[in-house]
């Protein structure tokens, strides 16, 4: 976290600054080069869905979506270079979003798409017990 100390100092503190940390996650967190990936998820009776901004890149080449102990992890890297007589320009970069499951999801059945620099993964949701239960504490004497 030093960077963030020596970025502190080279220039005033910005409040957008908070919010880019809130967006990608806190500097030094991530192993150098790995970035995180902005994303959007939600919830229905059926499915749990995450959207994740992912422009740039090819999917099916680029893309690793996987799922470890109710952990979905998806991991990407881009490379583009563009060149013209004057002038040449390169981007590059891993990025990775790990996100924990929701009760009841069926990783098995999971689906993703991509369209127009976004990744859509949808994972069905199992109906979630609602019903509850009391437990009964059992008093151990001497």
């Amino acid at each position: 976290m030093n960077h963030v100390l020596e970025r502190l100092h080279k220039r005033p503190f910005a409040l957008q600054d908070v919010f880019d940390w809130f967006e990608t996650g806190l500097p030094g967190l991530h192993p150098p080069g790995l970035h995180s990936i902005r994303i959007e998820e939600r919830s229905t009776d059926v499915a749990y869905v995450v959207s994740a901004e992912l422009p740039g890149i090819d999917p099916a080449k680029d893309v690793e979506i996987t799922v470890d102990d109710g952990t979905l992890t998806l991991r990407a890297e881009r490379a583009e270079r563009t060149e013209d007589v004057r002038h040449s320009e390169f981007r590059y970069g891993a990025f990775s979003r790990s996100l924990r499951l929701p009760p009841g999801a069926r990783a098995d059945d999971a689906t993703a798409a991509y369209k127009d620099g976004v990744l859509t993964i949808t994972v069905p949701v199992s109906e979630r017990e609602t019903a509850s239960r009391k437990i009964t504490v059992r008093h151990e004497g001497k």
